[in-house]
């Protein structure tokens, strides 16, 4: 009877043990490492995203998707003062780093190195939620415009007056325009330091899904994990 009750502990030991286990797995918690990635896909609205607060929810769903639901998820998009709510800036919503795209790889340590010559965004970096290479200048389909809405330093950029840097604060998908990075930081502005500019490069002909296509843009754009 003793030599049976060792074993009965022993085997509910196991299986607690294997319950704790399963759970941790099945968090999602830390199923996947990643805090970065570039959106795959644009919810179909073009510059619509149903304000910030849709952005967000379009990266919460993308990263929960691949395993990486368990972080808080923003979009790096900035936006202007409206309806009694003060402007916001894109690098203020993001968390403090540092930041990990889908295969590991640290792509910046904190606001103030994403924001410099330091980060390693690009191309082969800037990666989206599935690992995959976002098409960029020079490839049959072009799509290194990312919505931003913000300057180099991740601040609203300014609009002129009667003018659009973010698509309405992301609810149009007609007219308008938003400022774009070049996630590849290649492309045919003629100012060679906007040109290469991750986050800020130019504005876009407009918000609709095709004027966005005319400047080389999906509608898609940054995510962060703030935590």
């Amino acid at each position: 009877m003793r030599h049976r009750s060792v074993l009965s502990w022993g085997a509910a030991a196991s299986a607690v043990a294997l319950l704790a286990a399963c759970g941790a797995m099945s968090s999602g918690k830390d199923a996947n490492p990643m805090s970065f990635f570039i959106t795959s896909a644009n919810p179909g609205k073009g510059g619509d995203l149903g304000g910030l607060a849709g952005a967000d929810r379009q990266c919460q769903a993308l990263a929960a998707s691949v395993g990486a639901g368990g972080k808080t998820w923003r979009a790096y998009l900035s936006a202007t003062e409206a309806g009694g709510q003060p402007a916001v800036n894109a690098r203020d919503r993001i968390g403090t780093g540092p930041w990990r795209n889908a295969k590991g790889v640290v792509v910046a340590t904190s606001v103030a190195d994403l924001h410099s010559a330091n980060a390693k965004l690009g191309k082969d970096t800037s990666l989206t939620e599935k690992g995959e290479v976002v098409s960029g200048f020079g490839d049959p389909v072009n799509r290194h415009d990312i919505l931003t809405g913000s300057r180099p330093d991740g601040t609203l950029a300014p609009a002129a007056a009667g003018k659009d840097t973010t698509c309405g604060n992301w609810t149009r998908s007609v007219d308008g325009s938003a400022i774009v990075g070049h996630h590849d930081k290649k492309g045919t502005n003629p100012d060679p330091v906007a040109n290469a500019s991750w986050n800020a490069s130019h504005g876009t002909r407009g918000c609709s899904v095709d004027q966005l296509k005319q400047s080389g843009s999906a509608g898609l754009m940054y995510c962060f994990a703030v935590n």
